[in-house]
């Protein structure tokens, strides 16, 4: 269920509920009140790591840091690989407030599959893995209204190279637990907003509580697929099938969930060789439809040029917004673009590093 939101204001008075809260989530004129959705994502499951040795464990499986934990990282994204280098699954990992625990967020379809993997790699080590089943939802609590009007214009048409950015991890200290609700920023993006743990005998409207907002039903005409979709952020089996995408070519890198200065974990090698080229030609990137396709597109159907050329493939689509894996000079510059007779858009995440111009600009220098 989906819930429009009044107000996506925190009031000063309030802030000592919550804790430390960041100013992305905050309107400084609190005479507006902007839509804010508070949607509980049902596809998601938990999977518990517990014991001494959890973080270690995790260390040498996933693409980013633990370490970034000791540093006071409430929460991480990341990606298992198999040892191929190829995505498994993604997943955000929270920091438990009990000592040596950590709660793993990942696709419903894949949790089973991902708790076997975990168990195989498990070998001698003092560690639990639990599935939580239905004891606890995901939530996630966004405001989609900054790139409801964004246009898709000349200006996104720039001649740009994938460049590798090792953008780190965000400053992504913030959280809270209140009453069995574990409040989280999302560690991708700012934009993606809040996610939320929460019991699942805890009703919406005690979370909305205690997130200080309003609350109206709405449907789901505008979700947070949708969302993902416009901002261009792949998330679960159907945008990454398990064992089939390369981790840089699905921006890990500038959702901060790979680090490059670790040591060995599974499937590193050609993500290190990757990175060492200095170059990805091809990314994710947003789709736009005018309207809502009348027809179904399968995974990796083409997407074509004006001149007949493939420049991308088809990942996914929700309402009029979609997917793509997409060559990315070629995509930009081209003056039209088609998937089986149906016109389409493509355009570069304004979340995309600022920094991958002026590199670019640089290398012809």
């Amino acid at each position: 269920m989906i819930i429009h939101l009044k107000k996506f204001i925190l009031p000063l008075c309030k802030l000592n509920k919550l804790g430390k809260v960041q100013k992305q989530f905050i309107r400084c004129d609190s005479s507006e009140s902007s839509p804010g959705i508070l949607e509980q994502l049902k596809n998601k499951s938990i999977l518990r790591v517990k014991g001494n040795e959890a973080s270690s464990f995790l260390q040498g499986l996933i693409t980013n840091d633990m370490k970034h934990f000791e540093e006071g990282a409430a929460n991480l994204y990341a990606l298992f690989l198999n040892v191929k280098g190829r995505v498994m699954y993604d997943v955000i990992i929270y920091r438990s407030q009990e000592n040596n625990v950590y709660y793993i967020e990942c696709d419903s379809q894949a949790v089973d599959s991902l708790q076997r993997h975990l168990k195989m790699y498990r070998v001698r080590k003092k560690i639990d893995i639990d599935h939580l089943g239905d004891n606890i939802n995901v939530w996630a609590f966004f405001d989609p209204t900054r790139y409801m009007n964004n246009k898709y214009n000349d200006s996104n048409k720039q001649k740009l190279e994938g460049l590798i950015f090792p953008c780190g991890t965000l400053n992504n200290k913030v959280s809270k637990v209140v009453d069995n609700i574990m409040i989280y920023e999302d560690p991708r993006l700012p934009d993606l907003g809040i996610r939320i743990l929460a019991e699942s005998t805890i009703e919406r409207q005690k979370i909305i509580r205690h997130l200080n907002l309003d609350a109206l039903h709405s449907t789901n005409d505008f979700n947070y697929k949708t969302f993902r979709y416009k901002l261009g952020v792949p998330e679960g089996v159907e945008d990454l099938p398990p064992g089939k995408p390369l981790p840089l070519e699905v921006n890990c890198d500038y959702l901060h969930g790979v680090s490059f200065y670790k040591g060995c974990y599974i499937g590193q090698e050609l993500t290190a060789r990757t990175h060492h080229t200095g170059v990805v030609r091809k990314r994710l990137m947003p789709l736009l439809f005018s309207e809502i396709p009348n027809k179904s597109f399968s995974y990796d159907d083409k997407i074509i040029n004006e001149s007949g050329n493939i420049v991308g493939k088809f990942r996914g689509i929700e309402n009029q917004y979609g997917l793509g894996l997409m060559r990315i000079i070629e995509s930009l510059n081209a003056q039209s673009l088609t998937i089986s007779d149906t016109k389409l858009r493509v355009s570069k995440p304004v979340w995309w590093p600022q920094e991958l111009q002026k590199v670019s600009i640089n290398k012809k220098e």
